[in-house]
């Protein structure tokens, strides 16, 4: 029960409107602002600076800037493996899509429909296999590709911003297909393979590489967005397609040919961009 308290008061919640506060706090260039919000973030989480290009806060211009940190060459190597995450992060759930649903935690499910919208076509994803991966606010925040892919749809679908911790995730029904959230589709050596990117609480700002940011202002209803021009919508295993600015979760759709996901990978497993995700 003290999960379902904790929650309930998101439901009352200007989710939207507290999100376009922080998306201005977070993009400010006040020398002050900036680094009482780095300050905060650097005392409460621990973060690798060592890794990043620029080592120091300081050479940051705004949060965000710090936040969407790009690492150095050669920090996240790309196994030699079928798929690999696409993120740094934790496994929330993995595992077999039954028929059209999909498990999201504590005996709580959505359906594959609910997630993608109705202008996608979901049969070649029935039957297929999932992978659910959190972004705990330390984690490096840029989205890459799981294995090479083709762009073949892109759709923005409106929708709240709860939270995706955790806790939220075991008490809200349909959390993910009710959130705001960016579905990548591709086409790929496996079949159709689909990459959707949740907004969150605080956590409205979704981007691509090809798009650039989508979100916010947000829509009331769905739209499907331009796909990248040309040979650029193919995409190489392990390149950068997109980035949240602050962080969410990305769920990995794969058709039934693609290959197992690891049983290893139990909820909570912590994962890195580029570690294998298969057995």
């Amino acid at each position: 029960m003290g999960d379902f308290f904790r929650s309930l008061p998101q439901y009352l919640l200007p989710h939207h409107g507290l999100s376009r506060l922080v998306h201005a706090a977070t993009r400010s260039r006040s020398p002050w602002l900036r680094g009482w919000l780095l300050g905060r973030f650097l005392d409460r989480f621990e973060v690798n600076l060592d890794e990043a290009e620029r080592t120091d806060p300081a050479d940051y211009q705004s949060f965000n800037d710090f936040f969407t940190r790009t690492l150095k060459h050669g920090a996240r190597p790309i196994e030699d493996a079928p798929l690999v995450s696409p993120v740094d992060g934790y496994v929330s759930q993995q595992g077999d899509i039954n028929g059209q649903k999909i498990f999201q935690a504590k005996g709580r499910q959505y359906r594959l429909d609910e997630l993608l919208g109705r202008n996608c076509n979901i049969r070649g994803y029935r039957d297929g296999r999932f992978c659910t991966l959190y972004l705990a606010p330390h984690n490096y925040h840029r989205i890459h590709m799981p294995l090479a892919g083709r762009v073949s749809q892109i759709e923005h679908l409106p929708g709240r911003l709860f939270s995706v911790n955790p806790a939220t995730t075991r008490v809200i029904p349909r959390l993910f297909a009710r959130n705001e959230r960016v579905a990548v589709h591709f086409e790929t050596d496996y079949g159709p393979m689909a990459m959707v990117l949740i907004g969150a609480l605080l956590v409205g700002s979704i981007e691509t590489t090809w798009t650039g940011e989508i979100t916010p202002p947000t829509r009331l209803s769905p739209r499907i967005l331009p796909l990248p021009p040309g040979p650029s919508r193919q995409l190489a295993k392990g390149q950068e397609m997109g980035r949240f600015n602050m962080g969410s979760t990305v769920i990995l759709i794969l058709p039934t040919g693609a290959p197992n996901i690891s049983r290893r990978l139990h909820p909570g497993a912590r994962v890195q961009m580029g570690q294998s995700l298969v057995e």
